[in-house]
C-alpha cells in the first residue's frame, strides 16, 4: 500500500457517503466487515482506489481507480478510471462506455468524448488478441498459450496484448482484445468494477466452469476466471 491508496481511500469513501448514505462501502484499503454482518448487505459499494500498485510505481500510467455497486451478489454499476490519460470506463443501465477527458484548445477547459463500446466477436482465422498483465505472468498462463498454439484446428496468429491493472478486461470491453485469462489470485474489488463493463459491453466474466463471478463472499479472493467476448473463443478446450 501507498500513501496515493490511502489518500484516494479517504475521497472516494468521503463522497460515496455523502452520494448514498446509508449504503456500505467495501475498499480494499478499509477492514473489511466480517462476514456476519457482510452477508445481510443487499446492496454495497466495491472500492479498490488504486488499481495496480506496481504500475503506479513504474509511473507507467496503467493504474486504475475502481468503483462498482454490487446488488445481490453481482456488479450493476462499474466506473474504472485512468487517472494519468483521462479514460473512463463506465456501466450504467446495462450499457457500457468509453468516455476521454480532452483539453479543449485555449479556453483552459477540458472535453469528454464518450462512445458506447461492445466486445468483439471471435471469428475462426482472423487472429485471436489476449490481453495479459503486465506485471502477472506465471507458469499457468505460458502453458494456457502453449495448449492455444498447439490446437490441431489453430490457424490464426496468437497476439498478446500486455496492460496493467483492470484495464486488461476493459481491452475486452472495447473489442481490442477476444479474452483475458486470469489465472492466478485477486480480490473481489480488482475485478468488480471491470467485470460490470464487460458484461455491459456483452462479455463474460466466468470462473472456469463457465459461472459468474460472484461478490460478497466470505472468502473475498476471486476463483481463475475469464474474460471473454461473443461469440467467445473456445477457451475450456485449452484448460489442464
Amino acid at each position: 500500500m501507498t500513501l496515493a491508496d490511502s489518500a484516494a481511500d479517504a475521497i472516494i469513501t468521503e463522497g460515496l457517503k455523502e452520494l448514498t448514505s446509508g449504503v456500505p462501502i467495501l475498499s480494499e484499503e478499509s477492514v473489511a466487515a466480517p462476514y456476519e454482518e457482510r452477508k445481510d448487505w443487499a446492496r454495497f459499494w466495491l472500492v479498490d482506489p488504486l488499481d495496480g500498485t506496481r504500475e503506479f510505481i513504474k509511473r507507467n500510467g496503467e493504474f486504475t481507480v475502481n468503483i462498482a455497486l454490487i446488488d445481490k451478489g453481482r456488479p450493476t454499476l462499474g466506473v474504472v478510471y485512468a487517472p494519468v490519460t483521462g479514460v473512463t470506463y463506465l456501466a450504467v443501465d446495462s450499457i457500457a462506455y468509453k468516455m476521454v477527458l480532452s483539453p479543449d484548445g485555449d479556453n483552459g477547459t477540458d472535453s469528454v468524448y464518450a462512445q458506447e463500446i461492445c466486445v468483439a466477436p471471435y471469428e475462426e482465422g482472423e487472429g485471436l488478441k489476449i490481453a495479459a498483465s503486465r506485471s502477472h505472468k506465471g507458469e499457468k498462463l505460458e502453458k494456457f498459450l502453449a495448449s492455444i498454439e498447439s490446437t490441431e484446428n489453430a490457424q490464426e496468429e496468437v497476439k498478446l496484448v500486455s496492460m496493467g491493472s483492470s484495464l486488461k478486461l476493459c481491452l475486452v470491453a472495447e473489442g481490442s482484445a477476444h479474452l483475458y485469462p486470469r489465472l492466478g489470485p485477486t480480490m473481489e474489488w480488482d475485478t468488480g468494477a471491470a467485470d460490470a463493463v464487460v458484461t455491459a459491453a456483452g462479455g463474460t466474466v466466468t470462473d472456469l466452469e463457465g459461472r459468474p463471478l460472484r461478490y460478497n463472499k466470505e472468502d473475498l479472493h476471486n476463483p481463475s476466471f475469464m474474460v471473454a467476448g461473443s461469440p467467445a473463443y473456445p477457451w475450456k478446450e485449452c484448460l489442464d
